[in-house]
């Protein structure tokens, strides 16, 4: 993502990858306070335990963590309020159908500035079982080891 022109990733949910299978992934907008873009820009935001839900034909992300603004005054926002995110109208659709599936969730994979606007990566994602998780844990180790078996080769 960080290779295109305009676009910086401020946050990444790292976890994410470890606990689901991505099956697709959208690019929503998100309605901002003046001091939450603020934080943002400064880098002081935590994708960790946050998910999207669909309510009332809306998407809305819960549990998305955006510091407070240290120059911000009383107007400053609640750092884990539920914010609306802005997809389109087929896209919508689309996700209601299938998080109505069984297993699918909406997970945020990072959060980045657009030409000035936050953008979040919205994954619909199915969560991982526990021998998942265990054998991308085991391809991961081998694939290093691999790569540092012919780097050694190539060194010799």
């Amino acid at each position: 993502m960080s290779g295109k022109k305009g676009v910086k990733v401020m946050a990444r949910n790292k976890k994410a990858l470890h606990e689901y299978h991505v099956e697709d992934t959208f690019e929503a907008g998100i309605v901002l306070t003046g001091t939450e873009i603020k934080s943002i820009r400064q880098g002081r935001v935590n994708l960790k335990d946050s998910y999207a839900q669909i309510n009332k034909g809306e998407v809305f992300l819960l549990n998305m963590h955006i510091s407070p603004f240290e120059q911000g005054n009383r107007f400053n926002h609640d750092p884990t309020r539920t914010r609306k995110l802005l997809l389109h109208k087929r896209e919508i659709s689309k996700l209601i159908g299938l998080t109505q599936q069984k297993g699918y969730t909406l997970v945020p994979l990072d959060l980045h500035l657009k030409n000035g606007f936050a953008k979040i990566q919205l994954a619909l994602a199915k969560g991982k079982k526990l021998h998942d998780k265990r054998q991308a844990v085991a391809k991961r180790d081998a694939d290093r080891e691999i790569r540092r078996q012919l780097k050694e080769r190539m060194r010799g």
